[in-house]
């Protein structure tokens, strides 16, 4: 169902400095140096008939977002060690779908999860 989607997340994800790609729980998970979750692809995750993309936000942004645009933007279900509490979910499959957009919160989720090191790698190019 959502292979464009998938595309576009892997072209957005992994030009980002030092981000890779691996499943994760079942899903295409894109990481910082292997280790620091940058963002989940959800094709049908739990049955949901929905493409979806999760990734951390800072504080206030998920409710902001989510208030805004329930159509678009959710709250992912958070673990219960707490994963995924501060982080925001947008539909991939809307005909609203930005790409400029998802480039811009993925930049700033990379911000948050990165070193000092890769974020200053960033803003050289």
């Amino acid at each position: 169902m959502g292979q464009s989607e998938l595309d576009g997340v892997r072209k957005i994800a992994l030009a980002l400095p030092e981000v890779n790609e691996r499943l994760s729980h079942g899903a295409a998970c894109f990481f910082v140096q292997n280790k620091r979750p940058l963002c989940y692809y959800h094709d049908n995750h739990r049955g949901d008939d929905r493409v979806s993309l999760w990734f951390p936000v800072g504080p206030g942004a998920q409710e902001e977002m989510v208030t805004t645009d329930p159509k678009r933007f959710f709250r992912p279900p958070t673990s219960a060690a707490g994963t995924f509490e501060n982080w925001l979910g947008v539909f991939l499959d809307t005909p609203e779908n930005d790409w400029r957009e998802i480039a811009g919160m993925l930049e700033e989720a990379f911000r948050r999860v990165a070193s000092k090191r890769l974020v200053a790698e960033l803003d050289e190019r």
